[in-house]
């Protein structure tokens, strides 16, 4: 049984860490912080933009692990949702800003000349995709 027990622990520890590691690799190389700190011009948070990060990772580690239902009311999970929300956009915007996947989308299908009108409708698309999942899917 002790065996068992430990071989689970190895198992989760060494699951953790790989999973980590990748997380911390792919921030890392997309330089989201110092982007941010850049774009924001906010030089001395750099420890607070870092902290933010850790912070959020052990969080949502724990609240993985374990089912933590927290009751919120309405007004609340409007500001959590929106950071949510700014959170995975500006991942996915460093992620098409590093592999330049805009400029290379739009030599592919011929938009070169609407570059902006590609990415517009790529925001508005995600928006309309996002408001229908949350009204549709989640609301009801």
């Amino acid at each position: 049984m002790a065996i068992e027990v430990l071989f689970a622990i190895f198992v989760g520890l060494s699951g953790g860490l790989a999973v980590g590691s990748g997380l911390v690799a792919f921030i890392t190389v997309l330089g989201i912080i110092p982007r941010l700190v850049q774009l924001t011009k906010t030089y001395k948070a750099v420890q607070a933009y870092e902290l933010a990060v850790v912070t959020g990772a052990l969080v949502g580690t724990i609240s993985g692990l374990h089912d933590l239902r927290l009751s919120l009311p309405d007004l609340l999970t409007v500001p959590v949702g929106l950071a949510a929300g700014i959170f995975v956009g500006m991942l996915a915007a460093a992620l098409t800003e590093v592999l330049n996947v805009f400029p290379i989308l739009a030599k592919r299908i011929g938009m070169e000349e609407n570059l902006m009108s590609l990415v517009m409708a790529i925001v508005f698309g995600k928006i309309i995709g996002s408001l229908f999942h949350w009204v549709f899917y989640v609301t009801f």
